[in-house]
């Protein structure tokens, strides 16, 4: 069982396989890493799973996802939100737009693991990264996204069981107290990389933060957003006659506008021709597939203003990035294209 984490022994899986449901009389006597390799915050491997001889089988594979040892405290802590995510907010959400959870646990400040149903047979990722996926493909993931934001759109239990409200936990006035702070060590870093007209706008944004922020404050139209909902954190079915997609990665989910989502998987990742080409018609399938879903009283247009508010806050996620340790090759892409999308959208605008 070389590689096999320590979580992950053939009597725990056996254990945490009939406690989920899915092991009935069987028991796992071996477990192989198949495939394994590290991302930005954690360590995720396919294990392959061998069963006593004539028992009922479970599952072949299952997907472990744990801590890197040298990941920086704040993204460790990211991977613990995603325990919390499977155990209060997946458990919540109808079958069908999350992978399966068998286990998910962390200990406090310390190691945290999430063991995932393997789909493998049945989906697959997204093309090559940084490549746009082709339209059907793009808008299937589009579509995913609404049917979730749907689920849980002024759900009572937003803020009370499930996720906090930034302004009711502090957090809120804590990312604006640290707003000035965050942009010099940005600007430092950058020196005349970063124009006088960016900064400017940074400036601007944590001005008229207050007042922006009123539309959050009001507690409504928000729903759970994904945090990093980039193309790549969506399985798609080998199917192609189906839409089951399953959303992946939630490691940066909280309770906000679901513009959020969109704007970083359109303003954030893409050059400015294909977003220019295809964005306003992605925001339409989205707001269609939101209503088709339930979700009434929130219109086009006001989609739209969010989204444009939206666009103008995530100038903030390269900053973050960069001051947390990501290699340039994320962010510095991430800052020229939502700058771009600011000017084409006149964001600016709302900044007086």
């Amino acid at each position: 069982m070389s590689g096999v984490p320590a979580e992950a022994t053939p009597e725990r899986l056996t254990a945490v396989l009939r406690r989920a449901g899915v092991l009935t009389r069987g028991e796992v006597v071996d477990v192989a890493v198949e495939t394994s390799r590290d991302t930005l915050i954690s360590r995720i491997a396919r294990l392959r799973l061998t069963y006593a001889q004539g028992d009922d089988a479970g599952p072949s594979h299952v997907f472990f996802k744990t801590s890197r040892e040298d990941a920086a405290e704040a993204l460790r802590e990211l991977g613990r939100k995603e325990v919390t995510f499977y155990d209060v907010v997946a458990v919540a959400t109808p079958p069908g737009l999350l992978p399966r959870c068998y286990e998910a646990a962390a200990e406090p400040a310390g190691r945290w693991h999430v063991m995932l149903e393997d789909l493998t047979a049945s989906h697959e990722p997204l093309g090559e990264w940084p490549l746009p996926p082709p339209m059907e493909r793009w808008h299937a993931v589009v579509a995913a996204h609404a049917r979730f934001h749907a689920l849980w759109w002024d759900h009572e239990r937003l803020g009370v069981s499930v996720g906090a409200f930034a302004d009711d936990s502090g957090a809120l006035d804590r990312h604006l107290a640290a707003f000035p702070k965050d942009l010099a060590v940005f600007a430092d870093r950058l020196g005349d990389r970063l124009s006088a007209e960016r900064r400017r706008v940074y400036e601007g944004l944590i001005a008229a933060a207050p007042r922006l922020l009123g539309r959050y404050r009001s507690h409504r139209d928000l729903t759970i957003v994904h945090g990093d909902a980039h193309v790549w954190n969506a399985l798609l079915p080998r199917d192609p006659g189906s839409d089951d997609v399953r959303l992946i990665d939630w490691d940066a989910w909280r309770v906000d506008t679901a513009t959020d989502d969109l704007a970083y998987m359109i303003a954030v990742q893409w050059y400015p021709d294909w977003r220019r080409r295809y964005e306003r018609e992605s925001l339409r399938r989205y707001h269609d597939a939101l209503v088709a879903a339930g979700v009434r009283g929130y219109s086009f247009d006001a989609l739209w203003d969010d989204y444009r508010q939206s666009v103008l806050w995530q100038i903030t996620t390269p900053m973050w990035q960069a001051n947390h340790g990501l290699g340039p090759w994320i962010w510095w892409n991430h800052l020229e294209r939502i700058m771009s999308a600011v000017h084409d959208l006149g964001c600016l605008e709302l900044l007086d």
